[in-house]
């Protein structure tokens, strides 16, 4: 089974884009689940992925385990609950705490009482992404993702956090571990430690999970944007951040095109630009471009979404394969190993490195990601580094105390 990560500029008609590639795959005789994040505007019967689709009005279907399998060639439209996802968790996070709260004096919020904080949004997708890629009997998960930036920073969210939890509460540190329970049974509730080691065990396993959909070989981002001059500042911006994370970009839809060879001045113009931009996309990722036509209103309904799913090119191919960044072994030639980080589109003046440990931060515009260096590259300094042809190269040149001696 397949992911496909939908997002783009806000704006850019992401969420009728996911619907329409859902569409088309379905058409193709895919089994298919969309999965959208999007909530119904207020008064409206139904979400604007679910109305696209023609899926009933109503309740969504939810994401949770066990899915009903796809039919062949069909759509099963499910969204994210993040409201009732961010109650039930807090919920079961007050029960598990009980005693412990209990002995602090602590009362118990009431489901009633919750509302869902800035943020439970991206956890929630995240946490029905990994469902959605567990369903069984689907060729293709396609994700209707927030805009752009900020669907970058949820799908990098797993591994930061999960740095975070083992800087914060390293293994390490539990080897008292067979006293907790002796001085649990003395004090009668979980001691404090144990809990919240506990917690952390099972925050790290979900977001592990969450991270192997993310980093799997099956699953591409596919960007949307309506060329132009204001949207090739944001796609840029969004394909280095991409670049930063290892996401694949499997293609770029250029969506909202009006057709060539117009007599109207106006229109005549904007497809020349329209083009133009398009043109330069697919020339500087290498990557397909689609166009996707303007409908002279926005999408309605089932029959403007066929109209769309028709379009060539819209049916994901071969997800492109991860790239990894390599180790070149220059020691003969120049002394030194290169770190080779590709990043398309980068300027030297929106770069950053800080070495830490055994880790190396780099910041590349408004993306940052904090990385673990292979094994070799600990035990070298940073020596340098250079931008050549949108390819990082970092050079470490090995420490003597810590290298191996030649004998």
């Amino acid at each position: 089974m397949r992911t496909l990560l939908v997002t783009g500029p806000g704006g850019a008609g992401r969420t009728t884009v996911a619907a329409a590639t859902a569409a088309a795959a379905a058409r193709a005789g895919q089994r298919v689940l969309l999965l959208s994040g999007d909530p119904a505007p207020c008064g409206a019967p139904a979400e604007p992925v679910t109305a696209l689709a023609g899926a009933p009005t109503g309740e969504p279907v939810e994401v949770v385990p066990g899915l009903t399998a796809v039919p062949a060639g069909g759509i099963l439209v499910a969204r994210v609950d993040s409201g009732g996802e961010f109650r039930a968790e807090l919920a079961a996070l007050q029960e598990r705490g009980s005693a412990l709260l209990g002995m602090l004096g602590s009362r118990p919020l009431g489901a009633e009482e919750l509302t869902e904080l800035p943020g439970a949004e991206q956890f929630a997708l995240l946490r029905a992404l990994r469902r959605a890629a567990a369903a069984p009997g689907t060729d293709l998960v396609v994700v209707d993702l927030p805009p752009l930036h900020q669907a970058l920073a949820a799908l990098a969210l797993p591994g930061q956090l999960r740095r975070y939890l083992t800087r914060l509460l390293p293994a390490e540190r539990q080897a008292a571990r067979a006293l907790r329970p002796v001085l649990a049974q003395l004090a009668g509730v979980p001691m404090p430690a144990q809990w919240l080691y506990e917690a952390a065990a099972r925050w790290d396993e979900e977001l592990a999970a969450v991270q192997r959909v993310v980093e799997a070989a099956t699953t591409s981002l596919r960007l949307v944007a309506e060329p132009g001059p204001a949207a090739d500042a944001s796609l840029r911006t969004g394909l280095l951040g991409a670049a930063l994370l290892q996401l694949p970009v499997g293609g770029i839809v250029a969506n909202r095109t009006v057709p060539q060879g117009s007599p109207d001045p106006w229109l005549a113009g904007l497809a020349a630009e329209q083009e133009k931009y398009a043109a330069q996309w697919a020339a500087e990722t290498g990557r397909p471009v689609v166009p996707l036509p303007h409908l002279g209103r926005a999408p309605r309904g089932p029959e403007d979404l066929a109209r769309l799913a028709g379009a060539a090119g819209l049916v994901p191919g071969v997800p492109p394969a991860r790239r990894d960044w390599a180790v070149e072994d220059r020691l003969a030639e120049d002394g030194v190993l290169v770190w080779a980080v590709p990043l398309p589109g980068a300027h030297k003046r929106d770069l950053d490195l800080v070495r830490r440990g055994d880790e190396l931060l780099i910041a590349a515009g408004p993306h940052r990601r904090i990385v673990s260096l292979p094994s070799a590259l600990c035990r070298c300094t940073v020596t340098g580094a250079a931008l050549t042809d949108g390819v990082l190269r970092i050079r470490f040149t090995p420490d003597p105390a810590l290298w191996p001696r030649r004998p």
